[in-house]
């Protein structure tokens, strides 16, 4: 149903979206979902996936040790957002796709992960942008576009060798909530990582916004992980102001036309344009491209 006012074509996509199959169509529903419908929110929801890996100790720690996000926080975050754009740019299972998760799981190779945590973070990759758009999207998601985002969400956690992952997006929601509450809990490094995180979300706000842009975070955190993260907590009136101003901004949208072209994420790592072979953690880029090549 069509609530309210709006622009003529508003609608357009979500109508298409309709038309098509959650599976056999998966690729161009999350396509259009991610890059025409819902491209900034899909991004900020990705942001809260970064978070919520954090109130997990043994996933901090590891990201502490490492210290990416600390020296090198910036080209992580471009690498996460391109590594998402390469995998699904000809679709998952294209000679593209294939070989971005052939390169994501030689970097994950380097780290001795559980399955279990694979599972919650991959988890955290679907939730963070679908509830995101379910607060504070100009529309909610159809049935078939969620349908279509954990179809390809598994897809993708298979080809990252991923065991027994749900099949529907009420399965990762469980997962993820019943994992959080049985793992949240507040430790140094999940503050460490947060802050350093946080500070990368500053270097790539717009300048105006700068200033507020680590205290917006924490408001739009919920209080299990604002606690786990180790995060002050907000007075209600900013936090009251900050989400009334998200929903203020999704019903002008929705006096907007579609959005006629995709949106690409512009790394500003690479200002003269990047390949596969560019992303990764610096230490371990040579190892990397010598392994490609054999």
């Amino acid at each position: 149903m069509r609530v309210g006012l709006h622009h003529p074509r508003r609608y357009d996509i979500r109508d298409h979206v309709r038309t098509l199959d959650a599976e056999h169509d998966r690729d161009e529903i999350a396509w259009l979902v991610s890059r025409h419908e819902f491209p900034w929110d899909y991004n900020q929801g990705t942001g809260v996936a970064f978070l919520r890996d954090y109130g997990i100790p043994s996933i901090a720690a590891l990201l502490d040790r490492t210290g990416e996000f600390e020296h090198d926080g910036v080209k992580r975050y471009d690498d996460t957002l391109l590594v998402a754009e390469e995998a699904s740019i000809e679709g998952i299972d294209s000679a593209r796709g294939h070989a971005t998760l052939r390169r994501l799981n030689r970097i994950h190779g380097h780290y001795d992960i559980p399955n279990d945590e694979f599972r919650y973070v991959l988890a955290t990759t679907i939730v963070g942008p679908v509830e995101w758009i379910r607060a504070y999207g100009w529309r909610d998601l159809e049935p078939v576009e969620r349908q279509a985002l954990a179809n390809l969400t598994t897809r993708f956690g298979q080809l990252m060798g991923i065991q027994d992952l749900p099949t529907t997006y009420t399965g990762y929601l469980t997962l993820l909530r019943d994992y959080e509450t049985e793992r949240f809990a507040f430790t140094k490094a999940n503050q460490r990582v947060t802050e350093a995180t946080l500070r990368v979300g500053r270097a790539v706000a717009p300048l105006p916004l700068r200033p507020f842009a680590r205290r917006v975070a924490i408001a739009l955190m919920d209080e299990p992980l604002r606690v786990a993260l180790g995060m002050p907590e907000q007075p209600a009136w900013f936090v009251a102001t900050v989400r009334r101003g998200l929903r203020a901004r999704a019903r002008a949208l929705r006096f907007a036309p579609p959005r006629p072209t995709a949106y690409h994420h512009r790394p500003t790592t690479y200002p003269h344009g990047y390949s596969l072979r560019d992303l990764g953690p610096l230490s371990m880029l040579d190892e990397l491209n010598r392994r490609s090549v054999d």
